[in-house]
């Protein structure tokens, strides 16, 4: 059988579709026709133990355990861990630490013995890069400084600035071993051993295409949706829900305009690449 587990929020329906060879063109059998395979979803997070105790074979996770179970504080003059400040960024380490202890123990308990974890995790990597942040422009503090200029303006108030706080942390190597190289910490005497760790980056395919097309215009319009596709509710959570909903839209919208306008400007060095940690784990 297979799990898939997202938010009670995920679009499951478009899922189980594709899965069931509803959607799409492919040419290929839907993965409902494999013989024997049973298909299931649960809307749980991965803080939380999802399946029973000793059933899961192997358990994969991409992209997602850098959001944290929580906001330890707000980051006063920045929008994600990266760039605040010494005292807040060690409460967001602190909070990420217990969430990735909290999650290496849910997966214990599903594990059976043999089983295995492959994670592949958002890090700050051995070269202190990170998603956006490898060379030329940082994504993050474009973001912050964006946001900043419609505080600046008065398009926004105080109190929307600091709310547009990411609730994510990025681990370093270092950090995601950290509980198994400690025999005596809780992860290591659920039986999980660290396999293999390494980081990678994958370059940004708009980056790389506009390295060939050349066209600034396409790629900022092409570039800052990819952004605007992910990072979009932070922000416009961070607005007073008293707003009028066409006052708030209008802010987003100016706020992604100004940032594809500074990408259509000034294109060099805008890249979101992705930057992993990848883990193997197995339980003993």
């Amino acid at each position: 059988s297979i799990t898939y587990t997202d938010l009670p929020h995920n679009d499951f329906s478009t899922l189980f579709r594709l899965s069931q060879g509803l959607l799409g063109t492919s040419t290929e059998a839907p993965l409902a026709e494999t013989p024997g395979l049973y298909i299931f979803g649960s809307g749980t997070s991965f803080y939380r133990q999802i399946l029973p105790d000793d059933s899961l074979s192997f358990g994969f996770s991409a992209t997602a355990m850098h959001w944290i179970s929580k906001r330890p504080c707000m980051i006063a003059d920045h929008v994600q861990a990266v760039g605040a400040s010494n005292a807040e960024r060690e409460q967001f380490r602190a909070q990420a630490l217990r969430d990735w202890e909290t999650i290496l123990l849910a997966r214990a308990r599903e594990l059976r013995s043999g089983g295995r974890l492959a994670l592949a995790n958002f890090c700050v990597d051995e070269e202190g890069r990170y998603l956006g942040h490898t060379t030329g422009a940082d994504m993050f503090d474009s973001f912050a400084r964006h946001w900043r200029d419609l505080l600046r303006v008065g398009r926004i108030s105080e109190t929307e600035y600091v709310n547009a706080t990411f609730q994510q942390f990025y681990k370093t190597p270092d950090e995601f071993a950290a509980p198994f190289r400690d025999p005596a910490s809780p992860v290591s005497q659920a039986g999980l051993r660290l396999e293999t760790i390494f980081t990678m980056v994958t370059p940004c395919p708009y980056a790389e295409a506009f390295r060939t097309h050349r066209n600034a215009k396409d790629f900022a319009r092409a570039y800052v949706p990819t952004l605007r596709s992910w990072s979009e509710t932070v922000f416009a959570n961070a607005l007073d829900p008293a707003r009028p909903p066409s006052e708030r839209s209008a802010i987003i919208d100016d706020f992604y305009g100004a940032y594809e306008a500074d990408v259509a400007q000034a294109p060099e060095g805008h890249r979101m690449d992705y930057v992993h940690c990848v883990t193997e784990i197995v339980k003993s």
